[in-house]
């Protein structure tokens, strides 16, 4: 899709992937609202956006809650570019021991990672229907395809999301509107904790800028790719945990020492509740 002149939403627009997805789309003349919970990481966006700031506006709103969905709708009918996709790429996470994890935070994680996106696209779906051409992007993570020790319930969320998006690209094959799931892997940002960071530098996992990662989501969203996995051997691990699981269950085995060491380290049994996502550990 050209996306010059085109309304993109985008939740999640105060995180690391969300900004920096935001200023690719604005480089290519989109016209952005930006969706978060927080003001002040978007006002601050705004200023670095210079001249091109008048293509991006604000909305603050938060999208677990049902007056926030219905914010953003209204901010929809009153833009002035149609809109024409909707990515999701706002999320929470959390690293630590399943039996130590608050059941508020399972509760919240599950609610703003999976059944958010999947209401705020059933209210938006009537206007995205009504144009010639429409996107509905998930940002989903490796996570949404391999479980991963202290990450069960952003597992449990991102797997569920993923499900749901092929289900709706399959009961929506024959109409304008396309479904797309595009998954990073580790990303640079503040979404995951000192402790991940050092369990991530300790099993040399690969981990991407959100520039880096941001680009190759717009390439995505441009071509319309139904599915996108970034990062080797990512690629390969999720190939391997669909056709022979115990391989990935023996190579995780033997890093879960490392892993469960950095449980006591964790500093987010609660993390904040609005965060760009795909910064997968």
């Amino acid at each position: 899709m050209e996306l010059k002149g085109v309304g993109v939403v985008l939740t999640g627009a105060s995180g690391g992937i969300g900004q920096a997805l935001v200023r690719e789309l604005v480089s290519q003349g989109a016209h952005v609202l930006a969706v978060g919970r927080r003001v002040e990481p978007l006002q601050a966006l705004l200023t670095d956006l210079g001249e091109r700031r008048a293509q991006v506006q604000i909305v603050q709103a938060d999208v677990s809650k049902t007056e926030g969905m219905w914010q953003i709708l209204q901010a929809c009918r009153q833009s002035a570019s149609p809109v024409r996709v909707l990515v999701h790429a706002a999320a929470i996470g959390g690293f630590g021991g399943f039996e130590n994890t608050e059941p508020a935070h399972i509760a919240a994680s599950l609610q703003t990672d999976l059944l958010a996106p999947l209401l705020l696209t059933q209210v938006l779906l009537p206007l995205l229907k009504a144009q010639p051409q429409a996107q509905v992007v998930a940002v989903g993570s490796a996570l949404g395809h391999i479980g991963y020790p202290g990450q069960v319930s952003y597992c449990a969320a991102k797997f569920g999301l993923r499900g749901a998006f092929e289900a709706l690209s399959r009961e929506y094959a024959d109409s304008t509107v396309r479904f797309q799931w595009l998954a990073p892997r580790a990303t640079r940002t503040t979404f995951n904790s000192n402790a991940v960071d050092a369990m991530n530098a300790e099993l040399k996992t690969a981990v991407d800028s959100p520039e880096a990662v941001a680009a190759q989501l717009l390439a995505a969203i441009r071509d319309a790719r139904p599915r996108l996995q970034i990062g080797w051997p990512e690629k390969l691990f999720v190939r391997l945990n669909g056709a022979f699981p115990a391989l990935v269950d023996r190579a995780l085995r033997r890093d879960l020492p490392v892993i469960r060491r950095y449980f006591s380290t964790a500093a987010e049994a609660v993390v904040p509740l609005q965060h760009a996502q795909g910064d997968s550990p």
